[in-house]
């Protein structure tokens, strides 16, 4: 027999998922003022930068932005993936602020203002499953309405940009064996780089493309490489092969004369041991052991470049508790003010110095440092960071 706390959830999961995709919001208020006497209730959206929380109100209008790295309440709760009590200047009275996350992908924030009576831990972790509850809805809701997409935007994407956060598996996924984050920018004007995966229940394929050129150009050249991939590799055809019928894919269409740099990895989740083809210019780096080195492949031809090119597979292994961290050429050859590259030096000191952070949050320190490294300013490169962080799967017993 479930008790009331299952009982409760179980209800609220169906009412959520019979709420109009616009109308998660107003469901959640209402269920929250049933089961915790809720008096104000806000669904806050990570922005695209990650810069921000934005809430969900009537748009075109939001409310008050919730910066994520001011130390606010619940841009801790986003940043940490940990619900975060706050106590008011009411008596009586806390704001919980729960992370809304779905398979490692974070979305944002539920921030419920309730009794002080809630801060008992049965009561968080409810409000922390009703918060995860919503979130897979929200997932869902997206594909129906523009309203989520709408209220994370701090200003208009480009038409580029557009098209490449839609070609986005998440900016997360984790499960038992790793957990992903990765990060684009200029998040607002983003245009050829852009990365991909897909799991399988023994296998993680994972694919960085940095698309040549700009804008639209490059969105349209890194929209056909992405699809060829997925194409292939919804075959089941090997690594080699889906980049050999990328590359085709991308010849035919341009001759040559555009092509898309790209790395493809697989990983056998059972042992470690992967599979890359680097096709171009995005790098990959592994912190093991306080030590951040780069894992070398030999270079092979972009994705385009020649007919028929015939690709090969090379082989590595990760172990438990290594970090991988990918990075686009708008990264690792990002030059300073001064000429020197953001890769040959800064790259390594990130990536070491975040080495107790989330993968998520390594993946923005990165941007974060590859701006500060180009003088503070929005870069004028496309930019495309990917954590890996690798558990293994537990040995049979």
């Amino acid at each position: 027999m479930r008790n009331h706390s299952e009982a409760w959830l179980g209800a609220a999961e169906d009412a959520l998922r019979a709420a109009a995709p616009t109308a998660l919001p107003s469901a959640a208020r209402e269920l929250l003022i049933t089961h915790v006497r809720a008096s104000e209730v806000t669904l806050l959206l990570a922005d695209y930068g990650l810069d921000v929380l934005q809430p969900v109100t009537h748009l075109p209008h939001t409310g008050t932005q919730v910066p994520v790295r001011d130390g606010a309440p619940a841009g801790r709760a986003f940043a940490t993936q940990t619900p975060v009590l706050e106590v008011t200047d009411d008596p009586g009275t806390v704001i919980a602020h729960l992370p809304i996350t779905v398979r490692g992908d974070r979305l944002g924030v539920l921030s419920v203002r309730c009794p002080e009576s809630t801060k008992g831990a049965p009561a968080v972790l409810d409000l922390a499953a009703f918060a995860t509850a919503l979130g897979h809805e929200l997932v869902v809701a997206d594909r129906d309405t523009d309203l989520y997409r709408q209220a994370r935007r701090r200003r208009r994407l480009t038409l580029a940009a557009e098209m490449q956060w839609q070609l986005l598996p998440g900016r997360g996924f984790s499960r038992q064996e790793y957990t992903l984050g990765g990060h684009l920018e200029p998040a607002y004007a983003i245009g050829g780089d852009n990365f991909d995966w897909s799991t399988t229940e023994d296998f993680l394929t994972l694919t960085v493309t940095d698309g040549q050129g700009h804008g639209i150009d490059a969105a349209l050249l890194t929209n056909l490489a992405v699809n060829a991939l997925r194409n292939a590799r919804r075959a089941g055809v090997s690594l080699a092969e889906q980049a050999c019928l990328a590359d085709q894919a991308v010849y035919a269409e341009y001759g040559g004369e555009r092509y898309a740099p790209s790395l493809l990895l697989r990983f056998d989740l059972a042992t470690g041991r992967a599979q890359a083809v680097e096709a171009g210019s995005p790098q990959l780096f592994r912190f093991r052991d306080g030590l951040v080195e780069q894992v070398m492949f030999e270079a092979q031809t972009p994705l385009g470049m020649f007919e028929e090119t015939d690709y090969r597979h090379q082989s590595f292994t990760v172990a438990p508790g290594d970090r991988l961290v990918i990075v686009s050429s708008g990264v690792h050859g990002s030059p300073s003010p001064d000429g020197s590259a953001f890769g040959e030096r800064a790259l390594k000191e990130t990536v070491a110095a975040t080495g107790r952070s989330s993968a998520h949050e390594t993946a923005r320190a990165l941007v974060d440092g590859l701006i500060q490294h180009q003088g503070g300013s929005e870069l004028a490169k496309d930019a495309v960071v990917v954590c890996l962080d690798w558990n293994g799967r537990p040995s049979s017993p």
